[in-house]
């Protein structure tokens, strides 16, 4: 599917995203269809919106704090 330069460039975007080793040797299993390895991307990105959505919710708390403090 993939041929030596675009498995590399795959990697290191899977690396810039944030995926562990593990998860990439799971995205490239040779056994794994494009729907599975879809899946795996799916639920990374659901993982790191996740955290986005905590940490601003703390980055709320802090501006509520910051405005109630300097009313």
């Amino acid at each position: 599917m993939f041929n030596e330069f675009s498995v590399q460039a795959v990697t290191e975007n899977l690396k810039d995203a944030g995926c562990d080793s593990e998860m990439i040797t799971e995205f490239f299993d040779k056994s794994r269809k494009k729907d599975e390895q879809l899946r795996i991307l799916k639920r990374h990105r659901q993982q790191l919106l996740d955290r986005v959505h905590k940490e601003e919710k703390r980055i709320d708390c802090l501006d509520y704090l910051v405005y109630q403090m300097t009313r």
